[in-house]
């Protein structure tokens, strides 16, 4: 079935594709888990209050190496715990098949929430 009205729709303005590799990773991240955990965060009092936690480690862990909660430091380490459970036999879910629900949140494996915290600092420093 064709639809007679696509003829006159607007083109859609391009995707932006980030030229920094640390953004991209950041990104890519946000589109697997960060979206979903993060809307779970902020509809649940207890979700939020676990990715608040796993962000004081992850900002405690970067500042215990030396690095800073930038875009490359963050990237480093959302980097660092993918690649680590990927070694564990654990996936990282792919775009739109993260938990959705708040529940799910609550019982989500340690490597999935770390990476929502990586996210939470990155949009609170507006690092997308």
């Amino acid at each position: 079935m064709t639809n007679e009205f696509l003829a006159f729709a607007a083109a859609a303005a391009p995707i932006a594709v980030p030229s920094d590799p640390a953004t991209a990773v950041l990104d890519e991240t946000m589109a697997r888990v960060g979206v979903d955990g993060l809307i779970a965060a902020y509809t649940d009092p207890a979700v939020l209050a676990l990715i608040d936690q796993h962000a004081a480690a992850v900002r405690d862990a970067l500042a215990a190496s030396g690095r800073s909660a930038d875009a490359d430091g963050l990237a480093s380490y959302a980097r660092s715990i993918t690649f680590a459970a990927r070694r564990a036999g654990r996936a990282v879910p792919a775009p739109g098949a993260a938990p959705r629900t708040p529940a799910a949140w609550l019982t989500a494996d340690w490597h999935l929430l770390r990476l929502v915290a990586v996210c939470a600092i990155a949009d609170e420093k507006a690092l997308f």
